[in-house]
């Protein structure tokens, strides 16, 4: 069975707005304490494929510690869904913060949640 020039069109198109629907259905946010460092640089972690196709949401906390430049000198994970855990620690890894006198921890939270389902 041959299909037409017009309908190849129209699925490839179908195809392409399903795969970008199926990227977007998903949101992530980063906080911070407030009585932490400010941050200068942040990088937004990568959704893992993984997790998107077996739709993962939920927290991550990480412990951030911090050099007196604002580099990222280590993570340890506190909680988090081990799928989305890495992509957090690659992300934060890349974050520049104020500089300050000393060497501080802080946490970080993210938050990845589903948009499809109002848990902005």
């Amino acid at each position: 069975m041959r299909i037409g020039r017009a309908t190849q069109l129209a699925l490839v198109v179908i195809t392409a707005a399903n795969l970008l629907a199926g990227t977007a259905v998903l949101a992530q946010t980063a906080t911070t304490s407030d009585t932490g460092r400010k941050i200068k640089t942040k990088v937004a972690p990568v959704y893992p494929e993984l997790a998107r196709r077996m739709s993962v949401v939920g927290k991550v906390k990480l412990e951030v510690v911090i050099t007196p430049d604002g580099r990222v000198k280590s993570t340890r994970v506190i909680g988090g869904h081990p799928i989305l855990v890495q992509a957090c620690q690659d992300a934060v890894k890349d974050w520049k913060f104020m500089p300050a006198p000393e060497e501080t921890t802080q946490v970080v939270e993210f938050d990845f949640h589903d948009l499809n389902n109002g848990n902005n």
